[in-house]
Order: structure tokens, then C-alpha cells, then sequence
């Protein structure tokens, strides 16, 4: 029988750990999910939950219900595609909320104008500096550093000071949502240019939740980086025997996920026209539960990017559709909760089944 797992330096790794039957599974779960808010829908509020009912209208489905699920988690999916790798290795990040809120509150500083109707803005964090009305690319970059830098940070805690993810990611969890709030002594910040604002406006933060995810999808799946992540996963210790770098590769991995909150933020920032200290509460949770629901194994080792997305439409659609039947709010997270525990119930059988048959 031909041998069908990919080797790393003698190391190997079963097909089945990249997670595509759960890929399957998710995927049904999905369709199951608005075949409910559609029946539900009909019986309950004699209306359709995904096809268009409006006789001026020409068009078969409600656009404008499907450009809000995709648009209401496309920030928050930004941020799973990192939460999804550093999962994948064995870790957690709990930090990439707090690192938004962080990031938004000092990229918005570099973004604003310089005027509002006529008059001088200032109330803009620099504006005696005259860093007022710059370049877009500044606040972008800006905000990118922030991102970085906050990851490394995590990254070198984990992989150099054998502190558990855990503990590192929640002290930086608490030390980013504390500088997001001394930047500005708790103040918003708000008036961004607009170029700033064009990264935030209409579908945008979906064509770059999109361009992402397509680009670390293609990564994981034939890179030796995405190789060496899944190595590590799978087998820390046999990776590290077969010459990987564990250490190194840590701190890119975590790093990654900073970059990509990173800009999560700056996407929320020019969404909103405003940054504030409390942004990004909870959405590390959120993320995480994308990935998990999206068939990704927290033991590490299995799980795609593909999955993740399809975890991220489950909620869109989740909350969409409580919206829909106009149940109040508290019953999304009381649902949300109820489906992260189903999720890792499913994993803990599929690896319990998995080590049976072995």
C-alpha cells in the first residue's frame, strides 16, 4: 500500500489530521442550520430567511441578509485565520481582542484630520505635533507594528520562557487592553482621513477577510511553513528530533496572529470612523470558537483554514438568523456557548475514535 502521509525531515503525518471529514461535517452542519432559520422562518414569521420575498425586487436570494452574515464576521474571521494556526501548533491566543483594542486606539491617532467643517480638529491625538491628515500607509503601518510586535512578544514568551500559552497570551491580554486605554486616558479617538476610512467602507473587510484566507489557506497547505505547522502540532517532540525549528517556528506562528489582528483593527477602525479602548472585547473567544467549530482540534495538529471560514459562516448565519426571528440578544451567546462546548465534545469522540482504530 502506498505510503500517504507527507514527510518533514523523517518526520510524518497522517492525511487525516488536516481535518477534511470534519471539513464535511461543518459544512452540513451549515446547510442544516438555515434549513432550521428557513423553516423556522416560514412557520413563525410567514417570511423566507434566505431567499428574497419582495415582489420589487428581482433577485432570488435576500442579498442583503447574505452581505450582512458574511460582513458582521469577516473582522472577527481575520483574526481566527491566525487564532486557526496558532491552534494548529498547540497553543492558544487570548489576546487577540485586547490586541485590537490596542492596535485600533493608536493606528486611528496616525489616521486623523487635520480639520472637521472648516475648523481645526484639536482634539487629534498629535495634533500639536502637526501628524495630522498623513498618509494612509502611516496609520497602516503603524498599526501593523502594533499587531507584530504585540505576536513576537507572545511568540518569544512561549518558545524562549516555556511559559503555557495561556498564561503568556492572558498577561498580554491584559497589558494591551491596558495601553489601549493609556494612550488616550480612556478618549476616543475618532475623525479618520478618508483614505483611512475607504479600508472600512462597503464590502471591503469581506474581500480582505477573502483575499486572506485564501492566501494562508494556500500557505498551510503547501508551504514547509504550514508542513512544519502541523508537524509541531501533531508531535512536538518528534518535530523537533526531525531538525524543525520548534522555538523559531513558535514565534512566527504567534507572531502571524498578531499581524493578523493587527489588521483586524485597522479594518474596525475605519469601519467604525472611530476607535475606542473597549474595542475587540471578547472577539478572541469568538475566534477561537470559529476555528473550533470549524473542525479545528485544540490537542493541535488537524484543522484548515477552509474549516475555520465555514466555522466564521456559522455564526454569521447563527446571528443573522436570531436576528431574523427577533429573539433577543442574549440567546445568540447562550446558543453560542452551547455550540463551542457540542464542538469540542465532537473532537474529544473523533480522537477518541481515532486512537481506537490505531
Amino acid at each position: 500500500m502506498p505510503d500517504t502521509s507527507h514527510g518533514v525531515g523523517g518526520l510524518s503525518f497522517e492525511q487525516s489530521k488536516l481535518g477534511l471529514p470534519a471539513e464535511a461535517g461543518v459544512a452540513i452542519a451549515l446547510a442544516l442550520i438555515v434549513v432550521v432559520f428557513e423553516l423556522l422562518g416560514r412557520i413563525l414569521m410567514n417570511d423566507s430567511f434566505l431567499f428574497n420575498t419582495r415582489e420589487n425586487v428581482d433577485a432570488i436570494f435576500n442579498m442583503a441578509r447574505l452581505e450582512i452574515i458574511i460582513l458582521q464576521v469577516s473582522i472577527i474571521g481575520i483574526i481566527a485565520l491566525g487564532v486557526t494556526q496558532v491552534i494548529i501548533t498547540g497553543g492558544i491566543d487570548l489576546s487577540s481582542g485586547s490586541v485590537v483594542g490596542m492596535t485600533a486606539m493608536i493606528a486611528m491617532s496616525f489616521a486623523q484630520v487635520g480639520e472637521i467643517n472648516g475648523l481645526e480638529n484639536t482634539r487629534a491625538v498629535f495634533f500639536d505635533r502637526g501628524w495630522v491628515n498623513l498618509p494612509v500607509i502611516v496609520p497602516v503601518l503603524v498599526g501593523l507594528a502594533c499587531g507584530l510586535l504585540a505576536g513576537f512578544i507572545n511568540g518569544l514568551l512561549i518558545a524562549y520562557t516555556r511559559i503555557p500559552p495561556f498564561i503568556a497570551t492572558l498577561g498580554m491580554m491584559v497589558s494591551a487592553r491596558g495601553a489601549a486605554k493609556w494612550w488616550t486616558a480612556g478618549q476616543p479617538v475618532s475623525f479618520p482621513t478618508e483614505g483611512y476610512a475607504a479600508i472600512g467602507k462597503g464590502m471591503m473587510p469581506v474581500v480582505i477577510f477573502a483575499v486572506l484566507a485564501i492566501l494562508f489557506h494556500l500557505i498551510l497547505k503547501y508551504t514547509v511553513y504550514g508542513k512544519h505547522t502541523y508537524a509541531i502540532g501533531s508531535n512536538e517532540a518528534a518535530a523537533r528530533m526531525s531538525g524543525i525549528n520548534v522555538a523559531r517556528h513558535k514565534v512566527l506562528v504567534y507572531t502571524i496572529a498578531g499581524f493578523l489582528a493587527g489588521i483586524a483593527a485597522i479594518v474596525l477602525s475605519a469601519k467604525n470612523l472611530t476607535a475606542q479602548a473597549g474595542m475587540g472585547v471578547m472577539y478572541e473567544l469568538d475566534a477561537i470558537a470559529m476555528a473550533v467549530i470549524g473542525g479545528i482540534s485544540l490537542a493541535g495538529g488537524r484543522g484548515t483554514i477552509l474549516g475555520t471560514v465555514l466555522g466564521a459562516l456559522i455564526f454569521g448565519v447563527i446571528i443573522s438568523g436570531f436576528t431574523f426571528l427577533r429573539l433577543d440578544a442574549y440567546y445568540q451567546e447562550m446558543v453560542k456557548g452551547a455550540i463551542i462546548v457540542g464542538a469540542v465534545v465532537l473532537d474529544q469522540w473523533r480522537q477518541s475514535r481515532a486512537a481506537a482504530r490505531s
